[in-house]
């Protein structure tokens, strides 16, 4: 299983598991029909949304492992 860490740009983490999809869209974000999905990290992704990056890292990681 991989982790998912925050310096990973979004399109990364849609590789790993597209599960990660609805955890995007628990917390507001729609990255992941964004253009810049793939250069934007999940940090800086979290920051522009307001969003607790160490939050959002746990839901992602229990998203992939339950893939």
């Amino acid at each position: 299983m991989a982790e998912i860490k925050k310096d990973q740009t979004i399109a990364e983490v849609l590789r790993v598991s597209p599960k990660t999809i609805q955890v995007f869209l628990r917390h507001g974000m729609h990255c992941f029909g964004c253009h810049i999905s793939v250069d934007e990290t999940v940090e800086e992704a979290a920051l522009a949304h307001q969003v607790d990056v160490e939050r959002l890292i746990k839901d992602l990681n229990s998203a992939v492992a339950s893939s």
